[in-house]
């Protein structure tokens, strides 16, 4: 044994590099087109629809000078919607399309088995320990980070209501517009095995 096996940030910059092969593989076996970021950027719209691209990057922890690579992935692929801001005409906010909510509820089983796969040689109860520990260095050194887990701040507006509260009233009624608008590209099956994690 090397002294890197004694590293953490070695050991977890390789169970960074399993993860993320292990994504790619269940994916692929899925026939998804969907990296991991792609997939936290799905959860986030979707239970917060209307959101700008700065604010999507601080809540799934990206870097907010690339973040745009991923959004111009995801509605090139039909899974996410641009619209023209209800506050800000100069803005552009975010929402799923019909095609991304379905793509969402196909990869959940899947993201759930990439789960079990990563901590497959341990314990329940090393499971549990391994689990609080990650999220224990991770919520201590956020601030460390060149890219930050940021909460998303409501801004009052003119008539009481937050604003990213009626972003999402806005969102829902393109949402259901979309089930309509919207047409569902065929997933393309096996491609997710070389895609990169972004």
């Amino acid at each position: 044994m090397s002294d890197l096996d004694t590293l953490p940030g070695h050991l977890i910059r390789r169970v960074q590099q399993i993860s993320v092969s292990l994504f790619a593989a269940r994916m692929a076996e899925g026939g998804l087109d969907l990296t991991s970021v792609q997939f936290a950027a799905l959860v986030i719209l979707r239970d917060r629809p209307g959101l700008d691209q700065q604010t999507l990057a601080g809540l799934i922890a990206y870097d907010r000078v690339t973040i745009g690579g991923v959004v111009d992935r995801l509605v090139q692929k039909g899974f996410v919607l641009r619209e023209v801001s209800p506050s800000d005409r100069r803005a552009r906010v975010l929402m799923l399309s019909a095609e991304g909510v379905r793509i969402l509820d196909l990869a959940r089983p899947w993201v759930d088995r990439v789960q079990d796969d990563i901590v497959e040689f341990l314990s329940q109860e090393e499971r549990e320990n391994f689990v609080a520990l990650l999220g224990k260095i991770a919520s201590a050194g956020n601030d460390r980070s060149r890219a930050p887990l940021r909460s998303c701040r409501m801004s009052p507006s003119t008539d009481g209501r937050p604003a990213a509260q009626r972003q999402r009233r806005t969102a829902s009624r393109h949402l259901r517009s979309s089930r309509i608008l919207v047409r569902s590209p065929a997933p393309r099956h096996g491609s997710g095995a070389g895609v990169q994690n972004r």
